[in-house]
Formats: C-alpha cells, structure tokens, sequence
C-alpha cells in the first residue's frame, strides 16, 4: 500500500486525527444544537429508548418464554449498542453529503466528517448506557470485571465502523439513491442479528448461518457479552479484527482514488 492515492488516504486520516479538538468541538456543538432549548436533552433519547426497551421486553419475553432476569439486560445492551451502529451507518452514509458546504468551503481533512459524526453518536451512546446499570439494579444482576472487556470491544467496532461508512460516504456521495438503501439493509440485518432474541432460542444450523456467518453479531458480541458477564469466544475476536484490516486496507483504496471527486460530487 506504497502507492500514491494509499498515501493520499492515509495523510488526509492523519490529519483528521491531529484535529480530534475540532472533531471534539463540533460534535459536542452538534448535540447541544439538537436538544437546544430542550429540559432533558440528549436524555430524550435515553427516555424514549428505556420506554422502547421496557415494552419490547415484557412483550418478547413473554413470546419467547425467557427468564426476565436474563433477558431484559441482553436485550438493553443489545438495542443500546445497535442502535448506535445503526445510527453511526445511516448517517455516516450521508457524511460528506451533509457536510457540503464546510467541505467546498474550509481546506480541512474530509475524515474530519466521518470522525466528527462517530463522536456525536458515540456522546449519544454514552447517555443510552445510563439504562443498563438500571436494568441490572432491576434484576438483580451484578457486574463483574469481565465487563472491563466491552471497552476493547467497543473500541473494534468504532474501528470497523469507521471504514464501513467511509466507504459509504464515498459511494453515496456519487450515487444519491444508496442511502435509503442502506437503511433498507439496516432494517434487515437487525433482525437477523440477535438483538431482540437470544441466540439460544435458534436452532443449531440456523444458528450456524445466522450468528457465525453474520459480521454483525461478533461486532455486538464482544461489547456486549462482557457486560452480561461472559467472555466472548476468540471467533468472535478473530472475525472482528479481520474485518478491521481487511475493511481499511479497502476503505484506503477507494478513498485514495475518489477524494479528489468527492467536492465536485456534492
């Protein structure tokens, strides 16, 4: 990856990252602009997703016949954590879209969008996660250290978010009808993915093609099998990494190639 729009790729990403106080600025301003003049602001969010979780819960749990005090706390993180990859996807397809006029506007590196639209959400996650400890004080589940886990966990799926909607913001930057696409796509793979069911209801081959062949599932599972106490299992690890190197050994490819094209896209 010695050549020219390879390295093209990898100093504008450099310089994304020496700018993370702007990318911090803007994504704070981005919150506070959305709730302003709001009494809760972004706990709104959090309000309407605990509501979501507590009717979903008693509802499926009752459907699937399974133990509340096991279920509830995997379906909070589950709707926790996707709904920030599905938040992070759906709008990190229109990053450089809605970002037009700072980029025909200001000089500054175009992964500043995608940094800057991660952190926003990624300050919503951290307000939606004030409902699990709630939920576990509910049930009467402790945490233990294994939860420490989620954090590198986490940490995997922000990277291979990060060059999934690089890729789409390239792409539906050139090709205006993706984005309701992906949210089409994005309707799909939730409920494919054990989110509002547990894996344990599945039978054993549809387990095979809906949890070992399904990215998605290792990305929730290592954030969020430590935080129900379980240490995720090294495919789960294995498949995520992979996905992370191979993904950006990718995403730099076509960013490389097309960054120059994206200003005269928009």
């Amino acid at each position: 990856m010695s050549n020219r729009p390879t390295a093209s790729a990898l100093l504008d990403i450099v310089g994304a990252v020496k700018r993370i106080s702007l990318v911090s600025v803007l994504g704070w301003q981005d919150v506070r602009a959305r709730y302003r003049r709001s009494a809760l602001g972004p706990f709104w969010i959090t309000l309407s997703m605990g509501v979501m979780i507590g009717t979903i819960g008693i509802v499926f749990g009752q459907i699937f016949q399974s133990p509340m005090h096991e279920f509830l706390p995997f379906l909070t993180i589950g709707m926790v954590l996707w709904s920030f990859i599905a938040a992070v996807v759906t709008e990190g397809a229109t990053g450089f879209i809605s970002a037009e006029g700072i980029i025909k506007q200001l000089p500054i590196p175009l992964f500043v969008h995608i940094m800057r639209m991660i952190w926003r959400n990624f300050l919503i996650l951290l307000h939606n996660l004030v409902i699990f400890p709630i939920v576990l004080l509910i049930v009467g589940k402790p945490l233990g250290w294994v939860a420490l886990l989620s954090i590198p966990g986490l940490l995997l799926d922000i990277l291979n978010l990060g060059w999934i909607v690089l890729i789409l913001a390239i792409v539906c930057a050139r090709y205006r009808d993706l984005p309701q696409m992906v949210s089409s796509v994005l309707q799909v793979i939730f409920y494919l993915t054990p989110v509002m069911w547990m894996p344990s209801l599945l039978p054993a081959r549809a387990g095979t093609f809906l949890l070992d062949l399904n990215p998605v599932y290792h990305m929730l599972q290592i954030a969020r099998a430590p935080l129900l106490g379980q240490v995720p299992d090294m495919e789960n690890w294995v498949v995520s990494a992979v996905m992370a190197v191979l993904g950006w050994c990718i995403a730099l490819l076509i960013f490389g190639r097309y960054k120059r094209r994206i200003a005269y896209w928009l």
